[in-house]
């Protein structure tokens, strides 16, 4: 079997060959080392490795808890048995503890147990804000803010430099991780949880205190005894309570059998135990009283029928009764007879009691309760399932019980039988009470859960409970529990104790022998007196009495019993020991002339002795013993059930305890004799059979059977003279249990799969087995609390030679090793044969002995041979090793740890503590763990997670093993496990995991940092030799910077010399090149995480030297992290949950994203692309690994970056300022929910809401504001040093787990809200910083420009984050510094940048904070006054400030303008007070801008007002950008404003047109600035779009040129912002449902990009034009339009001017009508507006003056004749509309409607200023027309449109029945009003008599022809749709048309001569061609 394990390990070995890619290096010798360094001298570093200990392992002595005042222990003075002896021993000895300093580790899990609380949100609301709408307001006369005075100060740069970083450097936090929400995602690592301690097992406790207790009426004493009873398992559950509450007057009755009362028979309060809570668990109580003479029937007769209160009629009987009581009670006093009992379903009062309590109660849980699962049966029973979830009896509350009713005892049913029997009865039905004698009476119970700790109270044994009371107060018994089924829980108290139940006498053929009790003694003697006060006592007497009597049934003479006799055995017992059961008969009625005693003995006793004997001597200590007494016919019959004893144990203990001592042979084991030849076989055989033992003993006894293994592992038995080897097979049954353990389903693990009683063995109990020279230390009491680990004690001569003479010290592995020998060996012989022993030789026996120990103490030391053990292993017992192979490291560790401390080695070298055989067993065990590990990682998935458990385990024996022995072999060892596990193969994601939970336990080591040599690091830049630039060329410096720059690379120098730092980061470098593996590079990530926030966090770190060397130890991590840039995404990064639709959106639409901004959002501001490809990162884990960047920065020598950046290439650089881009993104101010809840709160108006955002986010500094919070009355400088910071901590902040609910108060959203905002200020202060020093590099680096330009991209996309006014001060001062030193590649090279610059420095003048507006005041006149003075660029900033301020109102609904005024004034004032710029003509020129700006600002005061009137918005945005139309830059803007508001209002194409405007400006300006023949001809090319864009062409060559400095410089004016306007305005369409625009607008497009053979381009473009002419054929709703008149002047320039409103399809005019009078309705106010109904001509003069009145009429698109012939589809009759008409009709009398004769209709023809569609949604109406229509031509109309209805119908591709039928009803049915037929009738039934009129009968008369062909067309397609059922319909239809058509025939067959004359000269007639030829035009 062993060589079949070789050959896997071979086969293993040979699959995985050693990747080229991974090696770990060498590992330096850390001893020899932290030697060389010593011997150095160097005083600073002997400081460093002063606080390097050479031991982290303590072996301390924990006195163990005793539950009770004193340990429970037999009486002093006893000899116990070997087995008693070792339980006293083990139950009371010190637990032996291997403890660790605590680690790096556990401060992490404090810090990480608290959930990262949701990020704040701290909006403003306006709504309060006050306007200024004057546009002449004057500057001057506001108040300007206060002035900066260092902005001007500095002449020197270097000055401006120091004074900015001493600002920046103050007031800072010091750690960064206690700011930091520690991530869901990051786990503290592996952990080895400490065990939880042994101790007593208790189930969940219930304390039932007895209150009162009384019958109707009260005669005599009664007596009550409660216990458990579990009816489904049929078991008696608890011991006995017995409880006296009888008043004092009924203990009177007693008081001569009574000779004294112990507190402990006084008390009224039992704690019951139950380990498996159940719906069958019953409280019985059952009622005893004093023996009398009668049936119990009719002792109870008086309780039946009578009361107390009834004493008036009853009073003479009642004394009678109570005087026979009294004189049985004198007379019969110790005996008792059964009376009554009742029942309490414990479940049911659990029950009731939690349905009444609070919701808020119902997590609550007592601290007992979770402790017992682990214990507990994993059962999937519907038993433990419901005991589980149902009856939680420690979360009840309590309640009290009271009992009435009582069921009478019947002396034929007494046994437990019978009572079960009862219970289930009870259960099944309701009625029990009818088959049973009730007595009524009143028990009063109070149930409750029974808290930690009782006052007072006492244990089953009766010794009193800590806490103890001094008071006399009544006490509070502990009952004991019989669990209903196995308990797993190691024995940890000594308890005798003996439970006795006699069940059942049979004497009926005795003669007449009746009321008969047994008498229970134990004695010690034959003698009568013998009998010991071992019994416990009942209630109100002694504790302890020597015998006691079984309740008596009168005159039955085979009685049952149910007495329950509770013994304290002795601890030693003897062949004399034994039970004495004496049965006698009781005369209950006293005969006259007899006197004496009522007893009568009428059997014999019983002894027991041999049975006694022979039990106990081995069940002494066990917890408990049951026996059961049956005697049957005379028969004595004895049953002992031992219960928790087991052959196995038993034989093993003995056989044990045999060699252990003198042993007599033969040896008795049971009932057997073993002789001396047998011994070793017997012994063997009992050692293998252990894992046969059953379960609960083995585990009840598990810590003394673990001793006895490992003692015979290590000490070798002298069996018949010769040396056994046992060894072998105590470790293989030791590997036997440890299986056993493991693979038991009734067992619990803990979450590294270890079982969790071994844990607890290995942790507390577990001691190296006695050395030889105290084997024979027999003392008799328990171990004395001294310890070897203390204080070494030696042993007496005496016990020495004696051991030296017995047994030879040989290694148990292999006893044929002789022992050295030594000629002092007969001396020692002679010396003891001697009989008489004088002073000199024992003299001289003590010292040979001392000499003898050190030749002959050559033991084996026990790590030694377990670790060979574990080497030479074979078949299951190797594989079991290695599966639970955590049990055995940790066996081995705690062994070292012994050995290290009881030889005193600590002042041994490291490298001298362990043989050489030892540290090849180690490196074996490794090697094959991790071989198997792999192996089961590659092949066997199945046993996944078994290994990784595996793999956790031998880390942490690797860990513990650095505090033990040499650290250089740890390291061998350490990298052998990484060589081994790094084998090519598909699995390697899962090879780097094991390897990250391998290196991330080893790094948790509390001296990992000594351990990485992390102060031999260098931790600054050395002095250059060559400060020059011209001199860096020189070797010197060469080689310097290459040390430097090596600082920032994972080389193999740094991994060597920091070998477990060089892992780590090599382990996250290879995961990050994965691909698709984001579990792997996340674990990577968070082990860093973790390790760099415990250094944070620890307080030996806290010195900035300290940390200034650890972060020169990540210093590789920079580099790692740099180039996985394209890895990170934060998209989500924002508080980790994305954005949310809420108002965090209103800052970011302030101000539109940069271009290069946009990039780097997009993951490459700087065109880095090139690098490593792996898989994107999470948002989460990507924040996590940014923050480690952001440490070592923050901590890091800035001196030593800043020439790491000078050395470093343009390219590398650049992708270090993309990654600060991204660190900004990443640590962004979100402050999303605290204003939701503010909300709620009450409103806040807008200086509060300013004065809280500088509490939290400026002023004193957000960590001062914070500590202010906190601290109290701590300022906020002594906070700067304080180490007790305000953390993400559950004890500091008192957050609860949950983060996601929903009502947390205002402070805790406070408190977040605080730590949030210190957190970004932090984070982006460290940004800050090293931009400054890559700043201050420039002048030494090749690449100024992109340097320069970098910085500033990154510090302007920070000004478009949300920030503290902490961070924005600093950020302006680097920036006004950057102008300083070089404005002149700002303003030159990065002009783009600059207008950027301007924009998000006027956005914070904006600001209603006075601090950020202050700043920004300062910052944009040192624009204005370096670009004037140094870069003559004065014109292009005026052009960008104009822009900017245009964009910001344009765009922005956050616009204060008396915020701006005052910052325009402020600007004005550093322009007045600059005496430097006084003589020149900056002040002018300021000035001048100024006011521009004003006017600007005034302009848009309106749109503000009217931000709720989109119609009236639109119209002045349009006028603001009709009034840019000679700026084209912000004509641009105000128009992709106004798109973006119809874009937000679902105007889809009014937003596109906006789009076509802008596009064709900037065609306009292109066309000027090149000449190409695929680009449009400026806006002449866009008619076909619309008409409307020929108004861009407005612009030309003498009003403005593009070439000009500063304009057309936005990035749109280029043939790709013109593409990309067109596209955005094509997918605009396409929402909107202009396909056919689509197709236009793509025209212009297509030809540009064939010019630029983008065919990418091209091939979307066809696709997107192939949707949209698919979706040309389906149903569109275009836009429906409405005439709005506005009438009084209440509407102001609105007054008598008419508008056409475009509106979604299908708007009705209520709608509409009902919008527009909600809103005015509101700015009018009540009672002011009124709507015209109708659409007649207003009368100006008849409207109130005081009001204001609207008409809407719904209009349609009018087009002429000629029109019709080129719009022939939907679209295009609703497309490019600039004519609409609405009708009127009237009648000449006044009325609007009139009979068919007098109906006339007016006609109004509205033309519009634009065509719609429009860049607005309504537009002027600027011209009007009307006609009137007579009667006849009205019904012309009519009839004409009539026809084209039926028309319509009936040649429809798929006819409607339903809609064919409606428009057949309308016209051929007579009873319509005003009907076809009516109509005829009027105006054909004669010819018209003015001549005027012929042409119009005559061609309604046509008109009626074709209308009546259409019927008939009509009727007969009807016929062809109906069904069958509609055949009755379609005749009257047929009938009706018949009859409509007779009766028209002779009006349309009269033709008026006139018109048909022959025609002579056609030339010469003046009548027009349609009269004369009607029937022509009429077609």
């Amino acid at each position: 079997m062993h060589t079949e394990c070789v050959c896997v390990v071979i086969v293993c070995l040979c699959v995985f060959p050693q990747p080229n890619s991974y090696d770990a290096v060498e590992p330096v010798d850390v001893e020899e080392f932290l030697m060389t360094q010593l011997r150095s001298g160097d005083a600073e570093l002997m400081q460093e490795l002063g606080e390097f200990p050479d031991d982290d392992l303590d072996v301390d002595l924990v006195d163990r808890e005793c539950r009770t005042i004193r340990h429970s222990v037999p009486e002093e003075g006893v000899e116990l048995d070997p087995h008693v002896r070792d339980c006293v021993n083990g139950y009371t000895q010190p637990w032996l503890v291997v403890t660790h300093t605590p680690t790096l580790t556990c401060v992490l899990v404090a810090v990480l147990q608290v959930k990262s609380p949701s990020l704040a949100v701290l909006c403003d609301d306006d709504s309060t804000q006050s306007t200024v709408t004057s546009s002449d307001f004057d500057l001057r006369g506001l108040q300007p803010d206060p002035r900066l005075d260092s902005l001007l100060r500095f002449s020197n740069p270097e000055d401006l430099d120091r004074f900015n970083m001493e600002a920046r450097h103050g007031n800072r936090h010091p750690e960064l991780f206690s700011l930091y929400p520690p991530p869901d995602e990051v786990s503290p690592g592996p952990i080895r949880p400490i065990p939880e301690c042994p101790k007593e097992h208790m189930g969940h406790r219930i304390l039932v205190r007895c209150q009162s207790f009384k019958f109707e009426i009260e005669i005599e004493p009664l007596f009550v005894t409660m216990a458990l009873y579990d009816l489904k398992e049929k078991k008696k559950i608890s011991e006995n309570f017995h409880c006296d509450l009888n008043s004092e007057k009924m203990k009177d009755f007693l008081s001569s059998h009574t000779p004294h009362i112990d507190s402990s028979t006084q008390s009224k309060a039992a704690i019951f135990s139950i380990s498996y809570p159940s719906p069958d668990i019953y409280l019985v109580i059952k009622i005893e009283k004093v023996l009398q003479q009668g049936e119990i029937g009719e002792c109870a007769e008086p309780y039946l029928g009578m009361k107390e209160s009834d004493s008036g009629k009853n009073k003479d009987k009642l004394e009678k009764l109570r005087n026979q009581a009294e004189g049985f009670c004198q007379r019969l006093g110790q005996y008792r007879m059964p009376f009554a009992f009742a029942t309490v379903n414990i479940a049911s009062v659990i029950t009731t009691a939690t349905l009444e309590r609070d919701m808020a109660d119902s997590d609550s849980l007592n601290g007992s309760s979770l402790e017992k699962k682990a214990y507990l049966p994993r059962r999937n029973s519907e038993r433990f399932s419901m005991m589980e979830d149902q009856f939680n009896l420690s979360s009840s509350k309590p309640s009290t019980i009271t009992i009435q009713t009582f069921f009478k005892q019947e002396g034929e049913r007494l046994g437990d039988e019978d009572l079960f029997k009862f219970l289930a009865d009870s259960k099944r039905t309701s009625n029990i009470q009818r088959r049973s004698k009730t007595i009524s009476g009143c028990l009063k119970l109070e149930v409750t859960p029974s808290p930690e700790s009782v006052m007072p109270c006492l244990s089953p044994e009766l010794i009193p409970i800590k806490p103890a009371s001094e008071k006399s107060t009544r006490l509070i018994k502990e009952v004991l529990e019989f669990p209903s089924n196995d308990v797993y829980v190691p024995h940890s108290i000594y308890r005798n104790l003996l439970y006795v139940y006699p069940q059942k006498l049979n004497v009926s053929s005795r003669g007449n022998i009746r009321n008969i009790t047994v008498k229970i003694q134990f004695m010690n003697t034959e003698d009568p007196s013998g009998a010991l006060p071992v019994i416990f006592g009942r209630s109100s007497g002694p504790e302890f009495v020597s015998e006691i009597y079984t309740p008596i049934t009168y005159h039955n003479r085979s009685p049952d019993f149910y007495e329950e006799v509770k013994i304290r055995l002795p601890a030693r017992l003897t062949e004399k020991h034994h039970l004495l059961f004496s049965f006698y008969h009781i005369s209950c009625q006293q005969k006259q002339n007899q006197s004496g005693s009522v007893e009568t003995l009428v059997g014999y006793s019983v002894s027991l002795s041999t049975i006694c004997c022979k039990t106990f001597k081995f069940t002494a200590s066990i917890l408990l013993l049951k026996w059961t007494l049956n005697i049957l016919h005379e028969n004595v019959k004895i049953s002992v059930c031992a219960l928790f004893q087991d052959s196995h144990l038993e034989r093993f203990f003995t056989l044990c305890h045999a060699l252990e001592g003198k042993p007599t042979f033969p040896i008795r084991v049971r009932d057997e004799k073993l002789t001396e030849n047998k011994l070793e076989h017997e012994l063997k055989l009992s050692i293998i059979s252990l894992s046969s033992s059953a379960l609960e003993p083995l585990v009840h006894f598990l810590h003394l059977v673990l001793d006895k293994l490992f003692r015979l592992i290590m000490q070798p038995m002298v069996i018949a003279g010769q040396t056994a080897n046992l060894a072998q097979i105590a470790f293989e049954s030791v590997v036997s249990v440890v299986n056993s353990l493991h693979t038991s389903q009734e067992l619990a693990k803990d979450h590294q799969g270890r079982n969790c009683l071994l844990a607890t063995y290995l942790y507390y109990v577990f001691r190296l087995p006695d050395t030889p020279f105290e084997l024979l230390n027999t003392g008799t009491g328990p171990l004395s609390q001294e310890s070897r680990y203390s204080t070494m004690g030696r042993a007496t001569a005496t016990a020495v030679g004696t051991m030296l003479l017995q047994s030879r010290i040989r290694s148990s592995s292999n006893p044929d090793i002789p022992a050295p020998q030594s000629p002092e060996d007969a001396e020692v012989k002679n010396i003891l044969a001697g009989k008489v022993l004088t002073h000199t030789h024992i003299h001289m026996l003590c010292i040979i002995t001392v000499l003898l120990l050190r030749l002959f103490f050559t033991t084996q030391p026990f790590h030694e041979e377990l670790a060979l053990q574990m080497v030479v292993s074979t078949g299951v017992c190797r594989e079991n090793v290695y599966k639970y192979c955590w049990f055995f490291f940790e066996l081995l560790v705690k062994s070292m740890a012994q050995h290290v401390s009881q030889m005193e080695k600590q002042a041994v070298p490291r490298k001298s503590r362990f043989s050489d055989r030892f540290k090849d067993d180690i490196t074996t065990i490794v090697n094959v763990v991790t071989i198997n590990s792999a192996c089961v990682f590659l092949f066997v998935w199945q046993e996944l997670d078994q290994a990784e458990k595996v793999n956790i385990s031998l880390a942490f024996f690797v860990y513990d093993l650095m505090s033990l022995m040499d650290r250089g072999f740890v390291f061998n060892l350490v990298k052998n496990y990484c060589n081994q596990m790094s084998a090519k193969s598909v699995t390697m994601s899962t090879l780097i995991s094991m390897r990250l939970e391998f290196l991330r336990v080893l790094c948790s080591h509390e001296h990992y940092l000594n351990l990485s040599l992390y102060f031999s690091s260098p931790t600054s830049a050395p002095n250059s030799p060559c400060p020059s630039i011209t001199s860096q060329t020189s070797s010197s410096c060469s080689l310097q910077d290459q040390r430097i720059v090596a600082m920032f690379d994972l080389s193999q120098e740094f991994k060597q010399q920091h070998y477990l730092t060089g892992l780590l980061l090599t382990e996250l470098s290879a995961a990050l090149d994965m691909e698709s593996e984001g579990s792997v590079q996340r674990k990577a990530i968070n082990a860093t995480y973790s390790l760099l926030c415990a250094h944070d966090l620890d307080n030996r770190c806290s010195r900035s030297d300290v940390r200034t060397k650890i972060a020169a130890l990540y210093l590789p991590l920079v580099g790692i992290i740099i180039d996985s840039i394209n890895y990170l995404d934060f998209t989500e990064s924002r508080g980790g949950k994305g954005k949310s639709n809420g108002q965090e959106e209103d800052f970011e639409s302030v101000t539109p994203i940069n271009q290069s901004v946009a990039m780097a959002i997009a993951g490459n501001p700087f065109n880095t692309l090139s690098g490593k490809i792996g898989s994107t990162l999470t948002a989460e884990t990507s924040r996590n690994l940014l923050v480690c960047f952001l440490w070592i920065m923050k901590n890091a020598d800035q001196n030593l970056v800043q020439r790491w950046v000078v050395d470093t290439p343009s390219s590398q650089l650049s992708r270090l300022l993309e990654l600060l881009t991204i660190c900004v993104s990443c640590f962004e101010y979100r402050v999303r929910a605290f204003y939701v809840l503010g909300k709620g709160l009450g409103s806040i108006d807008l200086m509060a809401k300013a004065r809280l955002e500088e509490a939290l986010l400026g002023g004193m500094g957000a960590r001062g504001e914070m500590m202010k919070r906190v601290g109290g009355e701590r300022s906020s400088s002594s906070t700067a040093s304080d180490p007790e910071n305000l953390r993400w901590r559950k004890d500091l902040t008192q957050w609860r787990q949950t983060n996601d609910r929903q009502d947390k108060s205002k402070a805790e959203l406070d408190q977040e809200a605080i730590i949030s905002g210190n957190l970004a200020t932090e984070a982006n202060l460290i940004v800050l910083d090293l931009l400054e020093v890559i700043v201050q590099a420039v002048p030494l680096s090749d690449c100024k420009d992109n340097a320069v330009g970098g910085v500033l991209r990154v510090l302007l996309h920070s000004l478009i984050c949300n920030q503290s006014t902490t961070y924005l001060s600093h950020c302006f001062s680097t920036i006004r510094a950057l102008i300083v030193k070089y404005g002149d590649v700002l303003f030159e090279e990065e002009a783009e940048q600059c207008a950027d610059l301007c924009q998000k420095v006027l956005h914070y003048c904006n600001s209603c904070v006075d601090g950020n507006r202050s700043q920004a005041c300062a910052t944009l006149y040192l624009i204005m006054r370096y670009s004037y003075s140094s870069a003559s660029n004065f014109s292009r900033v005026k052009m960008q400030v104009t822009m900017s301020l245009a964009s910001l109102v344009g765009k922005s609904s956050d616009v204060h303008e008396e915020y701006l005024r005052r910052s325009f004034r402020t600007i004005l004032a550093y322009a007045e007070e600059d005496t430097e710029m006084q003589s020149t003509q900056l002040p002018s020129q300021v000035d001048e801008l100024l006011r521009n700006l004003n006017s600007i600002l005034s302009d848009t005061v309106k749109m503000k007002e009217f931000q709720e009137d989109p119609e009236m918005l639109m119209d002045l945005m349009y006028r603001i950008a009709k009034g840019y139309q000679t700026s084209p830059d912000l004509r641009l803007t105000w128009l992709q404003n106004m798109a973006e508001k119809h874009n937000g209002k679902n105007c889809f194409t009014e937003s596109a047109m906006c789009l076509v405007h802008a596009a064709a400006l900037v065609a306009e300006y292109l066309s000027m600035l090149e000449d190409h023949k695929y680009l449009p001809v400026g806006s002449v090319t866009f008619q076909n779009i619309s008409p409307n864009v020929l108004e861009e062409s407005a612009v030309s060559d003498d009003i403005l040129s593009p070439d000009e400095d500063g304009v057309c410089s936005g990035r749109y004016f280029t043939e790709n912002g013109l593409v990309g306007l067109l596209e955005q305005a094509a997918e605009l369409f396409s929402q909107g449902g202009l396909y056919e625009a689509v197709n236009e607008v793509y025209k212009i497009i297509i030809p540009i990009l064939e010019a630029h053979r983008d065919v990418r381009k091209l091939s979307t473009t066809h696709d997107n034009l192939k949707r949209a002419f698919d979706n040309i054929g389906h149903k569109r709703m275009f836009g429906t339009y409405f005439r709005v008149a506005f009438f009084g002047s209440k509407f102001g320039d609105l007054d008598e001017r008419e508008f056409i409103y475009k509106e979604p399809g299908i708007t009705h005019l209520p709608e509409i009508s009902h919008r527009l009078e909600n809103f005015y309705s509101k700015c009018l106010g009540d009672g002011v507006l009124e709507m015209i109904k109708d659409s007649t001509p207003v009368d100006r003069n008849k409207l109130n003056p005081n009001k204001a009145y609207i008409q809407i009429t719904y209009v349609e698109p009018y087009f002429d004749d000629y029109e019709m012939k080129d719009r022939m589809t939907n679209f295009e009759k609703n497309f490019n509309l600039r004519r609409f008409m609405y009708t009127t009709p009237f009648t000449k009398s006044g009325r609007p409607r009139g009979e068919l004769y007098e109906q006339y209709k007016r006609k109004t023809i509205l033309t519009t200023s634009h065509a719609f569609p429009y860049v607005k949604t309504r537009i002027n109406v600027i011209q009007k027309e009307e006609f009137d229509l007579t009667p006849i031509e009205v019904a012309i109309e009519d009839m004409q449109k009539k026809t084209r209805e039926l028309a319509i119908a009936t040649h429809k591709e798929k006819p409607d029945p339903k809609m064919l039928q409606m428009v057949l009803q309308g016209s051929v049915t007579a009873t319509v009003n005003q009907g076809p037929l009516e109509v005829a009738q009027v105006f054909l039934n004669e010819i018209p008599a003015d001549p005027k009129l012929y042409r119009h009968h005559n061609k309604l008369r046509l008109c009626f022809k074709e209308f009546i062909l259409r019927c008939g067309e009509a009727v007969e397609k009807n016929k062809s749709l109906i069904a069958a059922d509609q055949k009755e319909y379609q005749q009257e239809l047929k009938k009706n048309y018949n009859k409509l058509r007779e009766n028209l025939r002779p009006m349309l067959e009269r033709k008026i001569p006139e018109l048909y004359k022959p025609i002579q000269n056609f030339h010469k007639m003046n009548l027009p061609f349609n009269v004369m030829f009607p029937e022509m035009s009429i077609k």
